[in-house]
């Protein structure tokens, strides 16, 4: 409805090879970080790594270094605080892989509540998962990456040919191992809110790649015998400024929520925002490329 960019002649295909290296970087990087990550050297949050998370409120939010020796006095090792101030709630987690997690969400909560009573706190919500459930949650968030990316294989082979589907799932497994990378590299935490913005980034990362994907099939059509680099180009150049217009839509939103949304969803916004950048960029540089590299130079013509 709004041509946001207009005629432009761009010339992506020119600088794949460049933009292959950026990529070969991004994809490095997240391998590396899923090997580190599985091995136990990542920040892997209770929902993998098992413990406990206890969450509670108080009248006035006391500080973090008090409530950190309060909880140390009891004999609890491996603390980690986490201060909510907007919504003036503390969270402390305790991972590892203990046996009896109820006693030590009990021996958090009662020494919260008798060393800080001024305070009235109350608990909002208690996280436990024990190590046989974060192992499991592991192996069951790769299994649903896996079985997302085989959707996509399906569906793209389907609805275009099997040459496209290939882009779109290495374009999708990029998108998803850059994210991940960079959240390691930041040493954010890794739980299943990441794999859920993961997944989402899978979904929208395909939504950008088959409209690519669509203009480029018509335009092999009625080009036969231009070179196939010159009819991704202009395809690319044609639904530019409809991915513009995606884009900066959803990017706007996910900063919104980044900025704004406070400190319980800010890692997952990150995650979207990451995505959304990641996405975008792979549809140009990595799935349209390998509709050339998979299919050689002239098979618009062979068509």
């Amino acid at each position: 409805m709004i041509e946001f960019i207009k005629n432009t002649s761009i010339d992506f295909m020119g600088k794949r090879k460049f933009m292959f290296f950026i990529s070969g970087a991004l994809v490095s990087l997240g391998i590396f970080g899923l090997i580190m990550i599985w091995s136990g050297h990542g920040n892997m949050g209770i929902d993998f790594a098992g413990g406990t998370e206890v969450q509670v409120k108080f009248q006035k939010l006391v500080p973090m270094s008090d409530a950190r020796n309060a909880l140390e006095s009891t004999g609890l090792k491996g603390l980690q605080l986490q201060e909510l101030p907007t919504l003036k709630e503390l969270v402390v987690m305790v991972k590892g892989k203990q046996e009896t997690l109820g006693g030590i969400s009990n021996t958090i909560i009662s020494t919260l509540q008798t060393r800080f009573a001024a305070e009235s706190p109350v608990v909002d919500m208690t996280t436990e998962v024990g190590p046989k459930v974060g192992n499991r949650l592991r192996k069951d968030a790769i299994v649903a990456i896996i079985f997302a990316t085989l959707g996509i294989l399906a569906y793209i082979t389907i609805r275009f040919q099997f040459r496209f589907s290939v882009g779109a799932a290495i374009a999708t497994f990029h998108d998803v191992f850059a994210v991940l990378g960079i959240f390691y590299l930041l040493g954010k935490e890794v739980n299943l809110i990441l794999i859920s913005a993961l997944l989402i980034i899978a979904g929208y990362s395909l939504t950008d790649t088959v409209v690519v994907f669509d203009r480029i099939r018509e335009n092999m059509r009625s080009m036969l015998k231009d070179p196939v680099e010159k009819v991704v180009n202009k395809s690319i150049n044609e639904v530019l400024s409809r991915t513009a217009i995606t884009s900066l839509t959803v990017l706007f939103s996910s900063l919104a929520l980044l900025f704004f949304g406070g400190q319980v969803i800010h890692d997952f916004a990150l995650a979207i925002t990451l995505g959304v950048i990641v996405g975008t960029y792979s549809s140009w540089f990595v799935a349209s490329p390998m509709v050339i590299m998979i299919g050689g130079k002239n098979i618009n013509r062979r068509r």
